[in-house]
């Protein structure tokens, strides 16, 4: 007696979603910011030497503007959740821009540290709603892919900004602020134009009557293994890829290996490229693979990579080791980002939840070169980079006895 059994069906992958024109306009937006901020880097210390100011005055002058994003991170996220995702978007760009051009036209040294610290609080803020206008309009599946692409459009815009920065301090140290300013401007009609309020949601519900999202409370998510994880790996990626890498590989180049600046520079070209690679395709393998193998994975790649840093005795090993840590810091970076996604999820704002990821990253890198520079000072550079491998280990701990998500918690 036979049966007609039904052949086993293979089971199809579900195909990416395409992208939002939404989700467009932000990722354009992020390259437009990211420019303008890569062309003001390196001309705000040489201008704030220009009003006869110390070595140290001009670094202060940049942790201003990083020091007011920390402070102001929890304001964001509270004007996030009253005021919503895309408004304080648009509020934040033009403060930016505002303080921008302020600088242009700042008459002292303490003009300019005031306007430029002031230019943190607008930052802060449409960094956070820019995470949360993701959160909700990502689908679940894509979450690391679109994480990935943002950031590498972010990328992109800080290594095309410097170049252009540095052609146009040639016709004066203002014209940048003035040019950075033009470009944030473009960017709020950018996305008062093309951004909608009643489009940032998710694509499924824009035909159904949408109600206040509800607001996830920041103790609900800190009772989750997975955002108490992903605090700390924010923490280690602010320490090492953004804090040490700007602080301490520049002076490394220069004191441990006894080369020039245009050494330094490259070093963080190459750190950029080797980061630039990795999202090509860790955003992907986020969304398949699972957030939690990605960030440990970069965490362990990038905190081991930190930590031979400062052993390399030549430029060949300086560079390829500064790839391999720019590698590792791209690999966890869309999984991070994904991991709070899953937490809030698409029908609910957390701008509170966003804020004290974002500040998690933020005390990194102002903790680390203080950190570092403290033990350069009292034993060597080997220590100092070893301090990036151990903040590392100690996030993979977390992560280790945290459940991983995927597209929910």
């Amino acid at each position: 007696m036979s049966t007609n059994v039904p052949p086993p069906q293979k089971t199809v992958p579900e195909p990416a979603p395409p992208l939002s024109r939404e989700i467009k306009v932000l990722v354009a937006a992020a390259f437009l910011i990211a420019i303008g901020f890569g062309i003001v880097a390196p001309v705000l210390p040489q201008f704030a030497q220009s009003f006869d100011v110390s070595v140290t005055a001009a670094a202060i002058v940049v942790s201003a503007f990083a020091f007011t994003r920390l402070i102001f991170a929890p304001l964001s996220g509270w004007l996030v959740e009253r005021m919503g995702e895309r408004r304080t978007y648009i509020l934040g760009i033009l403060i930016v821009a505002a303080s921008s051009a302020a600088c242009a036209f700042a008459q002292n040294y303490w003009q300019l540290l005031v306007y430029r610290g002031l230019g943190g609080i607008g930052s802060t803020m449409f960094t956070v709603a820019a995470m949360g206008l993701l959160i909700r309009l990502a689908p679940p599946q894509a979450r690391g892919r679109i994480s990935s692409l943002y950031s590498g459009s972010f990328l992109l815009g800080n290594i095309a900004g410097p170049a252009a920065g540095g052609l146009l301090a040639g016709l004066g140290l203002q014209l940048p602020f003035l040019v950075y300013a033009a470009a944030l401007v473009l960017v709020a009609i950018l996305v008062a134009t093309m951004l909608p309020a009643v489009k940032a949601v998710p694509a499924h519900m824009r035909n159904v009557a949408v109600k206040k999202p509800e607001v996830l409370p920041l103790r609900t998510a800190l009772a989750l293994p997975a955002y108490r994880a992903v605090l700390t790996s924010g923490f280690a990626n602010g320490w090492s890829a953004i804090g040490i890498r700007m602080a301490l590989v520049p002076l490394f180049a220069t004191a441990g290996l006894g080369a020039g600046p245009e050494v330094a520079g490259a070093s963080l070209a190459v750190f950029a490229i080797g980061t630039g690679i990795a999202l090509t395709f860790s955003g992907k393998l986020a969304d398949t693979w699972g957030r939690k193998p990605m960030i440990l994975c970069g965490l362990a790649v990038n905190g081991i990579a930190m930590g031979a840093l400062g052993f390399t005795g030549n430029e060949f090993w300086f560079f390829a080791i500064s790839a391999i840590a720019g590698l590792g810091s791209g690999l966890m970076g869309p999984a991070q980002q994904a991991t709070v996604a899953d937490v809030i999820g698409n029908e609910r704002s957390g701008g509170k939840v966003l804020a004290t990821f974002q500040m998690s990253s933020d005390f990194g890198t102002i903790i680390g070169p203080i950190a570092a520079g403290f033990l350069v000072d009292a034993f060597s550079y080997g220590p100092a980079f070893l301090m990036a491998t151990l903040v590392a280990f100690i996030s993979m701990a977390f992560w280790f006895g945290a459940k991983g998500t995927r597209q929910s918690v």
